[in-house]
């Protein structure tokens, strides 16, 4: 089978999925082409699983000091370009079109009749799913920015939908946990901000990832790192808790490894928001409208173990995949749930039965 592989570039954790994806759909025989949009080429990093991947530009978010940066965005987007890169990317050697809310080869298949599936968190929020912060717009922009014939959305719980559980990257094995290890990564935010907030807690020690930083320097009990795939990966294995905004993919990975999770979503932005607030009513972590010392604080002493072990869910979608009969994600999302950790199905239900007696 032949398949074009789209990738949003905003952030990592599409490309996080990507990664967790691409040594199944190897071993499974499939030729892969990986697409990437969103982001400059040179600013992608650790891409050698990807072969010789294509860059575009595509469509993307910008944002500054927590914020979505509205105009900016607007600017940085042109439609014209996206309307030619969707007519010129030829699909006519491939079976199969799998998009990560990447909006070039999803539009493309459709335009082309190319079959398709869509893999990714934002593919959940067509359910009936914890929402805050939408518009007309945003759903507009969930409903049309990357379509594709069969939509498999991926969270935390299940919500009594047929959705998935998380894809989580994970290479280490769980580590003897450093109590007073927190890993920090707020790349929506400022290092002027996030640095003097830390500060204020001596007895913990923070690694703080920032792609603001180009190489490794230890301040005291705040250790300043690059982004580097493999060192997150060992820091997170042993830590203790994350700190981070409110994206799906890090959450996942630090869920499935019982990391206590504190969570700033970006203002304006759905999504992350509406990841806050699921976070809550699954009382799986903490999160913090602002950038507080009060928070941080508070968490440090109370926050709680959650207990979210998922399965290989990147396999189960290969073998699915390549099997051929797309008609039914329903039996794949009751597949996977039932292999899962059911502390958050009770903590949800528990909830449910307290808010409606």
């Amino acid at each position: 089978m032949r398949i074009l592989y789209g990738v949003q570039g905003t952030g990592n954790g599409h490309l996080s999925r990507a990664r967790a994806i691409a040594p199944h759909l190897a071993a499974a025989g499939a030729e892969v082409t990986y697409l990437f949009s969103g982001r400059e080429r040179d600013q992608f990093f650790d891409m050698e699983p990807f072969g010789d991947w294509i860059c575009l530009s595509g469509m993307t978010l910008l944002t500054a000091n927590g914020k979505v940066r509205t105009l900016a965005t607007a600017q940085r987007n042109n439609p014209w370009r996206l309307w030619q890169e969707i007519k010129n990317l030829d699909l006519s050697g491939y079976d199969l079109v799998i998009t990560d809310f990447e909006p070039v080869s999803a539009w493309a298949a459709r335009r082309q009749k190319v079959p398709s599936i869509a893999v990714g968190h934002q593919y959940a929020f067509h359910y009936d799913i914890p929402q805050t912060g939408d518009s007309i717009i945003s759903r507009n922009v969930m409903r049309m920015f990357a379509p594709a014939k069969v939509q498999l959305g991926l969270h935390w719980y299940h919500f009594e939908q047929p959705i998935l559980p998380p894809i989580c990257d994970l290479d280490e094995h769980p580590s003897a946990v450093i109590d007073n290890k927190i890993i920090v990564y707020l790349g929506f935010e400022s290092p002027d901000v996030v640095i003097p907030l830390l500060k204020a807690f001596p007895e913990t020690e923070f690694y703080y990832y920032c792609a603001e930083f180009n190489q490794a320097e230890d301040l005291g009990h705040i250790h300043k790192r690059p982004i580097c795939r493999d060192g997150f990966k060992k820091d997170l294995a042993d830590c203790y808790g994350v700190i981070c905004n409110a994206g799906f993919e890090l959450v996942s990975e630090a869920l499935h490894l019982s990391k206590r999770v504190l969570v700033k979503p970006l203002h304006g932005q759905m999504e992350q928001l509406s990841n806050a607030l699921a976070l809550e009513q699954l009382d799986l972590g903490s999160t913090m409208d602002e950038l507080n010392k009060d928070s941080i604080g508070t968490w440090l002493k109370t926050a709680k173990q959650p207990h979210c072990q998922y399965p290989d869910v990147a396999k189960a979608i290969v073998e699915w995949i390549m099997a051929g009969d797309w008609s039914s994600p329903g039996s794949l999302s009751e597949k996977l749930w039932s292999q899962t950790n059911q502390t958050v199905a009770k903590s949800y239900q528990t909830e449910e039965a307290v808010t409606s007696s």
